[in-house]
């Protein structure tokens, strides 16, 4: 998952006004017929459902709006530069930030410390004119006067405005499901939805954030339907950056609900509950540490791997973490967490 992108947009400079007369054969001493330069082309970015993340903005990095043209002979004004529109996600955040800003670390506070926002697109074909074309410069024509039938200057067009943009993605989805690396996220999402992701046993086999559209009606459930994101495993240290850190920090920023895994441990065949408890508390301390209130979101403890356990085991699990289980091999594990997610996610 793209969800955020550095980018530099330029807008058509304005044509130049040009130096005319008009030369007729039996008036080679015509007026000044100079035209216009056009105006340069618009830098605009819109809304589009079409999209759901940014990476289709990762291939090019500079956006540049044609400039107009110089005016013509006979007073006739120059071609207008065409616009460039950006289309992006809803949910978009638009950011003006110094040429020198790094998409690194910890950039949601470094937008809000020296970014300044310039829009919230939200809904499709929302549109926001980012950056101005420069304005087409006057032709000799405007020049005349009664003591002067031959003047010699003209306009210069105008510059158009150019700037640097962040553009990050907000509000990925309804609910986000985390954990450490392997609790089963990706294979529960698949489960859930028709989304298609990589997996695997064994660690961050999930690089970046995926989607999945759960419709509760398939499960004969009467909810309407949510976008769950499997988040990257989370490790010690996330908070600070190691691992897939603030990949996976981010992303939680940007879901309502956290849908916290945690996979049964055994050791030598017993079930270790205080491992457990220790994994669910590692991720909740880079929760925390984090900041942004995201320790404050609301979230469900879901023990997954569920057909491990045996009833007895549920049991014991109950009064420590609580009692949300599931299994991708149990179907009725699967609709009672939907159940669940769906109240949740209710307004």
């Amino acid at each position: 998952m793209i969800d955020v992108v550095k980018l530099k947009v330029k807008a058509g400079d304005g044509g130049d006004g040009r130096v005319s007369f008009l030369h007729l054969k039996y008036k080679p001493k015509g007026g000044p017929d100079g035209g216009d330069g056009g105006d340069g082309g618009d830098v605009w970015i819109t809304a589009d459902t079409n999209y759901n993340q940014l990476s289709h903005l990762t291939h090019q990095h500079e956006y540049l709006a044609e400039s107009g043209q110089m005016g013509g002979k006979n007073k006739r004004t120059g071609k207008s530069g065409q616009d460039i529109i950006i289309p992006v996600p809803p949910g978009t955040w638009v950011w003006h930030v110094p040429a020198d800003f790094e998409v690194t670390g910890h950039v949601s506070q470094k937008l809000a410390e020296s970014g300044l926002l310039i829009a919230k697109l939200e809904n499709h074909q929302e549109k926001i004119l980012i950056a101005k074309g420069g304005k087409g410069g006057r032709g000799n024509w405007h020049f005349r006067s009664a003591t002067n039938q031959t003047p010699q200057e003209a306009e210069k067009g105008t510059p158009g405005e150019d700037k640097t943009l962040v553009l990050e993605l907000k509000l990925i989805a309804d609910a986000g499901l985390i954990g450490l690396p392997n609790a089963g996220k990706s294979s529960l999402l698949i489960a859930l939805s028709s989304a298609k992701v990589k997996v695997a046993d064994y660690p961050f086999t999930t690089l970046s954030a995926n989607l999945g559209v759960v419709h509760p009606q398939q499960w004969q459930i009467k909810s309407r339907p949510f976008l769950l994101a499997d988040i990257p495993g989370l490790i010690e240290g996330a908070s600070q950056g190691k691992g897939l850190g603030y990949e996976f920090l981010r992303h939680i920023q940007r879901s309502r609900l956290l849908i916290h895994l945690i996979e049964p441990v055994f050791v030598n065949s017993q079930l270790d509950i205080k491992s457990m408890m220790a994994n669910y508390d590692s991720v909740r301390q880079e929760i925390s540490l984090y900041g942004f209130g995201l320790d404050k979101k609301p979230e469900l403890k879901v023990i997954s791997k569920s057909d491990l356990l045996s009833p007895q085991q549920k049991n014991q699990l109950i009064p420590k973490i609580g009692s949300h289980f599931v299994s991708i091999n149990d179907r009725i594990s699967l609709k009672r967490l939907i159940q669940a997610i769906s109240y949740s996610l209710k307004p």
